[in-house]
């Protein structure tokens, strides 16, 4: 039997088990019988993944633990991730049915903006919390069967791989290539808005025999966005079907952007080229800035010709690999540093966070600092120096001192405030009545022996320093006192 021939057959259809917090959704539709499926893997030799096996209870199961795990913002109709099991168990019967027969549409996504740094923004698209099952649930049969072909040069949302894992290559790269290197950085205009879904629909059919999967996959291509901003009304007037582009912020995104950029890394390979790519974000080295223009000139000829890719030409450079920057970092000397433009947006999102006049607790703002700093601390620690982090943190606590002293307000609340943390009555009214603006009095010998670094600490502030070497020396051995 042809490929195209097995949707003749009767599928199995699946059910979706019982677990903790999610009720019982069962359901075997008029129309379907019962048959044994094989393992996956068995599957992925001869391209027989199906929607049967998305659509298996087992693997629905585990994309809705992914999706509960990942919490994330409501879609276009609002729904939030704790509202789904009581929806799913009203629905369920009816949505499968639906799937299993081809009839499903996917929602629209709803369209937000990010800032991104330089007064620009990034375009999301935030799928309803049913739609990101059926996402997860898709991506977690496909990963399997795209993985094991996938380039070794490729770390991009990758099971077991990292950004930390793509500029470790890079260093290893440029090592071999020596102090002389050049850097292509090629950009990508737009990436995710302009994928071309002839083209991707194309790779997918090279592994993928089932229309009724594919059938579904395009379906969520073309769902459209839908801005957050419009009513009800115009909502359903404004939504139009794309021709172009993955929505950026589904489960299923991450995997077709590398499928299809799957094809420019073997063709890089082919051709001898040394590179490494995150995601939509890649560079090439090579020996000058000569062969770097012309491997430039190809590259871009190439992702136009054949992936229907524009490069941005403006963005798009061939540097010495001492001026170039790839995912926040940069290679000086053999050593892995962050940028001086990521030292630059670490400050602005702290002044965000510390901005006197937002008017929250100084409790609720110590979490969101312990909460970002965690987070950039993991990603950046890898390229800071140590003296770098205690500039960062004696910084961070004048901010936090700003912060208090702007909240405590009245000359009277001040002046209470100092004494009960240790400050002398005769001490008191020289800050407490200064003329002095916020940030010269936090800089002052008084307002720092009130609130000591200890006493910032013990309210909750994270210290930069002490995550620095947790990250750097995991085992408990710190960096040795100059």
């Amino acid at each position: 039997m042809r490929p195209m021939e097995r949707t003749t057959q009767r599928r199995a259809e699946p059910r979706m088990m019982n677990q903790p917090d999610l009720p019982s959704m069962a359901v075997e539709p008029t129309g379907f019988g019962r048959h044994g499926h094989r393992n996956l893997a068995e599957k992925e030799s001869s391209c027989e993944v199906t929607l049967s096996d998305v659509l298996s209870s087992q693997n629905m199961e585990k994309a809705w633990k992914q999706v509960k795990a990942n919490k994330g913002a409501a879609g276009i109709d609002g729904m939030k991730v704790g509202d789904f099991p009581a929806f799913a168990k009203e629905h369920w019967e009816k949505i499968l049915c639906k799937l299993a027969k081809g009839s499903y549409s996917p929602s629209p996504v709803r369209s937000v903006q990010i800032p991104k740094g330089g007064g620009k923004y990034r375009q999301l698209g935030i799928p309803t919390v049913l739609d990101r099952v059926i996402q997860q649930a898709i991506s977690q049969v496909l990963t399997p069967l795209y993985e094991p072909h996938f380039s070794e040069h490729s770390h991009g949302f990758r099971p077991k791989r990292s950004a930390h894992d793509a500029i470790d290559e890079m260093l290893q790269e440029s090592k071999i290539k020596g102090a002389k290197s050049h850097v292509v950085d090629c950009d990508l205009a737009a990436f995710f808005d302009t994928v071309d879904h002839q083209k991707l629909m194309g790779k997918l059919r090279e592994r993928i025999a089932d229309p009724e999967l594919l059938k579904l996959i395009l379906g969520y291509l073309k769902a459209g966005a839908i801005p957050s901003k419009l009513s009800g009304e115009e909502r359903g007037e404004d939504r139009k079907e794309k021709d172009e582009g993955v929505p950026q912020g589904g489960p299923l995104s991450p995997l077709l952007a590398n499928i299809l950029l799957d094809e420019l890394d073997h063709e890089l390979e082919k051709r001898g080229h040394k590179f490494v790519r995150y995601a939509d974000d890649f560079v090439i080295l090579c020996w000058s800035l000569r062969a770097g223009k012309r491997i430039l000139q190809s590259v871009t000829k190439y992702l136009s010709d054949e992936l229907k890719l524009t490069v941005n030409k403006t963005k798009s450079q061939v540097v010495k690999l001492c001026d170039a920057s790839f995912l926040g970092f940069k290679i000086v000397r053999r050593k892995i540093w962050w940028t001086e433009k990521s030292q630059k947006k670490f400050k602005e999102r702290i002044r965000e966070i510390t901005n006197r006049t937002r008017g929250h607790s100084p409790s609720k703002v110590t979490s969101e600092l312990r909460m970002y700093v965690r987070g950039a601390m993991n990603y950046y620690a890898k390229g800071m120096k140590y003296g770098e982090t205690r500039d960062l943190d004696s910084w961070l606590r004048s901010r936090m001192r700003l912060y208090y002293w702007k909240q405590w307000g009245r000359p009277r609340t001040r002046r209470r405030k100092l004494l009960s943390l240790g400050i002398r009555r005769g001490e008191v009214h020289m800050a407490s009545r200064s003329r002095k603006g916020p940030w010269r009095i936090s800089h002052t010998t008084i307002v720092h022996r009130a609130m000591t670094a200890e006493w910032l600490e013990s309210q909750g502030l994270p210290s930069i320093v002490k995550q620095w070497n947790l990250i750097r020396y995991p085992n408990g051995q710190k960096r040795p006192a100059r």
